[in-house]
């Protein structure tokens, strides 16, 4: 079980996010906290193996955070929550130690590989990345609805059309080749095909 606490003066934002997440089996968020001080204090005596924290929020805000709990050679892994995509704000959250960024409008299943990622020490910290969580994709249609597609399955179909290799896909979105390899898995289910020639047939079958 990943155990998982969330610091965020947003209650409704944090209490869904919290909601999304425990939807998955293998996530338990253990507390909320509406200030990173809250955060701190608590895992002085709570173990947890991830932490996603907002930047901006009152007493200890999101990069004290980050200092704090780097400062501990076995502590959380950190994901970042921003509203923001400022390189700068990116940059230094890395040179913190930060351990991933994502953006608060990302699609729940960037977060939970994300997340999954980070505990694997298989995510690439990358700035286009975080860029492209913030524009939609041209690929939503009623096939994305119909197959229940998640955003970042249907940019990696999208790429696959097109002839791209899961090393060239890895490469165009900051992306490790286990993680597409893992969306592949999920779109080869979804769409009940098994192998690539069989998906690339369905795409072309259905003229997407």
């Amino acid at each position: 079980m990943i155990r998982i606490a969330i610091a965020d003066d947003h209650t409704l934002f944090a209490k869904g996010l919290a909601s999304l997440l425990e939807e998955q089996d293998d996530f338990k968020v253990q507390q909320i906290f509406p200030n990173g001080q809250e955060l701190v204090d608590y895992l002085k005596t709570a173990t947890v193996e991830v932490v996603l924290t907002d930047l901006n929020m009152p007493v200890l805000d999101g990069f004290g955070v980050i200092e704090k709990l780097k400062k501990k050679k076995l502590g959380p892994k950190v994901v970042v929550l921003s509203m923001y995509d400022d390189e700068k704000m990116f940059k230094q959250c890395v040179k913190k130690g930060a351990d991933a960024f994502l953006l608060k409008d990302s699609d729940p299943d960037e977060v939970v590989f994300t997340i999954h990622e980070v505990l694997e020490g298989r995510h690439v910290l990358n700035f286009d990345r975080v860029l492209r969580q913030a524009n939609p994709s041209s690929f939503f249609d009623a096939f994305r609805e119909k197959y229940k597609l998640s955003k970042r399955e249907s940019e990696i179909i999208h790429l696959i059309k097109e002839g791209n290799m899961n090393k060239e896909i890895a490469e165009m979105l900051s992306l490790s080749i286990q993680t597409v390899e893992t969306h592949r898995k999920n779109i080869h289910q979804k769409l009940q095909v098994n192998s690539r020639i069989e998906l690339i047939n369905k795409i072309h079958e259905m003229n997407l």
